[in-house]
């Protein structure tokens, strides 16, 4: 059950990340969604429509389509060829006759031959439908253009997470800013230049916003990527990766600064993977990561 809900935090960050922009701008992403009697763990709503620069928004309020795009997570022990076709049927009863469905169904057991089958043969143009095992590590894809490129944008076998961390940003910020303010207060006491004026300033202040993030990627922005056999961690330019296989046991881990760890244990020691800067929740990573533990 906790690797069913960690994938559901992955594909939510995928979406919000912006991951799967190549099957539709998703504006809304809701939990828990209702359609009919089932709940969707995660469906998210959007449009072909352009979000970039002022000539492909024009382009795109011309040309492209109007219909909607929906996207949906449905997570399982075992699917069925029934709940199958009742899923696809809800969906297309509720959206438009025109909209585009995307279906992404996970479940813990190897996929039935009569699921694949059935997914394969989706005569639908408009219904994309996948369906993965995280047992088997097996997948099965409707024979359309949806089915396909659900499949080849969406990919489960791996995750990757990272958020912004503000207190990081200003430190970079902050070195550029008081060497560059520096700079100018000496430029003024030993050349008489009037060097400290508000556009040099505000110059400055530009110059260390930018140069500031610079130095926050290649130092401190810290990304966690991961899968069901080895994960890796990215500190800036500094890499750490390790196999599951390597350690025995997991426990979340709370630093004085009040971050969010979870530590790994092996017989040469400790690491600990970054949950709060990467944006990950304790409870579904622990969860998922003490099951990888298990299966080593």
């Amino acid at each position: 059950m906790y690797e069913l809900n960690f994938i559901t935090e992955i594909v939510e960050e995928k979406l919000a990340k912006g991951n799967l922009r190549w099957l539709a701008n998703f504006k809304e992403i809701h939990r828990d969604y209702a359609i009919d009697d089932l709940t969707v763990p995660v469906y998210a709503l959007g449009s072909l429509e352009e979000r970039g620069f002022l000539l492909s928004r024009i382009f795109s309020a011309f040309v492209t389509p109007k219909y909607k795009i929906h996207f949906l997570l449905y997570t399982s022990t075992d699917i069925d060829v029934k709940f199958l076709r009742k899923l696809i049927l809800s969906s297309k009863n509720k959206f438009g006759p025109d909209d585009w469905i995307f279906i992404e169904l996970v479940q813990n057991k190897p996929i039935e031959k009569a699921v694949k089958d059935a997914v394969k043969n989706i005569a639908d143009k408009r219904v994309g439908v996948v369906v993965s095992s995280l047992t088997s590590r097996d997948e099965a894809f409707s024979e359309n253009v949806l089915g396909k490129g659900l499949k080849k944008q969406l990919k489960l076998t791996e995750a990757r997470f990272e958020a912004f961390d503000a207190p990081d940003y200003l430190k970079g910020f902050a070195i550029v800013f008081f060497i560059g303010t520096f700079m100018l207060i000496s430029l003024q006491l030993f050349f008489t230049i009037q060097a400290v004026n508000p556009l040099s300033l505000l110059l400055m202040f530009m110059f260390s916003a930018i140069l500031g993030y610079s130095i926050y990627k290649t130092r401190y922005h810290t990304v966690l990527e991961l899968d069901n056999k080895r994960f890796k961690i990215l500190k800036g330019k500094s890499s750490t990766q390790g196999k599951w296989a390597d350690f025995a046991d997991v426990a979340i881990y709370i630093s004085p600064k009040r971050e969010s760890f979870l530590r790994l244990y092996s017989k040469e020691g400790t690491l600990d993977l970054p949950l709060s800067r990467v944006g990950i929740s304790r409870k579904e990573a622990y969860g998922a990561i003490k099951q990888l533990l298990k299966k080593k």
